[in-house]
């Protein structure tokens, strides 16, 4: 991993001392974690395992796209709460059926789970991504009695982009909690970096579209965790917002998770006994 001096600012600062090159490393999740691939490679062969072990309720169309559909992991207990899980890689990036795997962790604790997919950039700007991610919600709360879930309390997260996703998703009706991990709460050196050479982010993007620009009065509580391992731009970012969410008087707290990096973190809501998987139980049974 390249590092950067941060005692050296480049002469064409853009963001806290820092021009394009080290923001894009600041913000380089995989570039930092040597065993990124690993991981990655670990949860797609986990979550195809999951599917096919519970194959029941896979690819549910909630749109028009190829992308807009969403599996559903029921845990077989009537009333259940339902967690909805968004997966990361830069809105551009990754797809649910890596992530399947993150539904064991709170399977087993009756709680049944949805995993969504959506259009990725640059096919979808992010207003459309955050479009799609409400209208799956919306479905899963008004119709997810077709499918036997969401009857009871629906618990919004994600990671990493995903992660803003699910900060932005606490302002929909469908949803009663969220719980955002290793999320971007500010788009703003996103737009200034290369991760928008795909993204296309504009000035009022970052402002219409960061959560940390558009926090309201809400009852609805917010975990907002993050590894202590990860870039320094990561964690400053998770900090941020839950100070900010706190400061509008909103119920929520930061929780740093001890030498946790971007990716090794998820196996803290993927295994039963997890700090995320008993945040989640948490947050489900409004405790």
């Amino acid at each position: 991993m390249t590092k950067l001096d941060m005692a050296q600012p480049t002469k064409a600062a853009l963001w806290r001392g820092m021009g394009r090159p080290e923001l894009d490393i600041a913000y380089d999740n995989t570039g930092a974690v040597a065993a990124s691939g690993n991981f990655i490679a670990d949860w797609t062969r986990r979550s195809a395992a999951l599917r096919a072990r519970m194959p029941e309720l896979i690819d549910l169309a909630y749109g028009p796209g190829e992308r807009n559909k969403v599996d559903i992991f029921r845990c077989g207990l009537a009333n259940a709460p339902l967690l909805v899980f968004i997966h990361g890689g830069y809105w551009q990036r990754n797809s649910k059926e890596v992530f399947s795997c993150m539904a064991e962790g709170v399977l087993a604790a009756g709680i049944d789970v949805a995993v969504i997919g959506y259009t990725l950039a640059p096919k979808a700007r992010l207003t459309q991504i955050k479009d799609e991610v409400a209208t799956a919600l919306d479905l899963l709360r008004t119709k997810g009695a077709n499918f036997g879930v969401a009857k009871n309390r629906l618990v919004v997260s994600g990671w990493s982009a995903g992660g803003h996703l699910a900060a932005t998703a606490l302002s929909f009706p469908a949803v009663d909690a969220g719980l955002a991990i290793s999320g971007i709460f500010d788009l703003e050196p996103i737009r200034l970096g290369g991760l928008n050479d795909k993204l296309g982010l504009t000035e009022a993007d970052v402002e219409a579209l960061s959560p940390i620009h558009t926090i309201t009065r809400s009852a609805k509580p917010l975990v907002v965790a993050y590894g202590t391992g990860e870039l320094p731009e990561l964690q400053r970012q998770s900090q941020e917002y839950a100070r900010a969410w706190q400061q509008a008087k909103n119920t929520g707290r930061a929780l740093p998770l001890s030498d946790e990096d971007h990716f090794s973190i998820l196996e803290q809501l993927a295994q039963p006994g997890g700090m995320l998987s008993d945040q989640v139980i948490r947050l489900a049974r409004d405790t």
